[in-house]
């Protein structure tokens, strides 16, 4: 349906009556079946410069904005600035039941007036990568975004990590083209690959994930018998 100004010009459709922006986000425990997200601090710094220390190529920092970090200490010290603030907002993933941390992501350009927010500086050490828990830490922040009432669930990377390409839509959010020359980062240019998801595609989304987390989704050996990427593919608008 086009919608029209009183001056037949096309406009956006209006908000839904009585939306209001969401809060921001809180520093507080996400909690899943396999991992918990806690906000985070300098006590997990050990864990996570130990868990980073088995990518011994160093090649999960290729596209990061942030690191390598030669020590400990160095490492500490970042976590501690990068904390300071809210936005971004950390979380270390903690895989269950007594598990240490092994990776982190955050929450960035968090703008509750318009009702959008980003995922990002995700960083899924060795022992996370290509895991259920990986996965399943990626959908408790986005449940946690559109149960609190945002309305665009943003994921940007740098257009030439195919990786992180493959992960946005494996995980449901469409592509929505390349700004060129967006950023530099570590003294190199940076085309930025835009990747969203919106609350009218939450329910579907939803559900796809909680298909793809069942236990019965997987047989003795681990192996998943839907691919999460074949239950989110109807539901991207567009795939780039």
């Amino acid at each position: 349906m086009t919608h029209r100004s009183d001056l037949g010009d096309p406009i956006g459709a209006p908000l839904p009556e009585g939306w209001t922006p969401p809060p921001c986000p809180v520093r507080a425990v996400m909690q899943g079946r396999l991992v918990r997200l806690e906000p985070l601090v300098v006590a997990h710094a050990e864990a996570l410069h130990s868990a980073n220390g088995r990518d011994r190529e160093g090649r999960n920092w290729t596209y990061m904005g942030y690191g390598p970090f030669d020590s400990l200490r160095a490492y500490q010290d970042w976590v501690g600035e990068v904390t300071r603030g809210g936005d971004p907002m950390f979380y270390a993933i903690i895989g269950q039941p007594d598990g240490e941390a092994a990776g982190v992501a955050s929450y960035l350009r968090i703008a509750p007036d318009s009702g959008s927010i980003e995922v990002g500086n995700i960083n899924f050490s060795p022992l996370l990568q290509r895991s259920q828990g990986a996965t399943e830490a990626m959908y408790l922040m986005m449940k946690w975004v559109f149960e609190a009432g945002y309305r665009r669930y943003e994921w940007k990377c740098d257009a030439l990590n195919a990786p992180s390409r493959r992960a946005a839509l494996r995980l449901g959010l469409s592509y929505e083209g390349v700004f060129r020359q967006a950023t530099i980062y570590k003294g190199r240019n940076r085309d930025t690959a835009w990747y969203a998801a919106i609350d009218s595609e939450w329910p579907a989304l939803k559900a796809a994930f909680e298909t793809w987390l069942d236990p019965a989704n997987f047989d003795a050996q681990g192996r998943q018998r839907q691919s999460l990427s074949a239950l989110t593919r109807p539901i991207l608008v567009n795939i780039g």
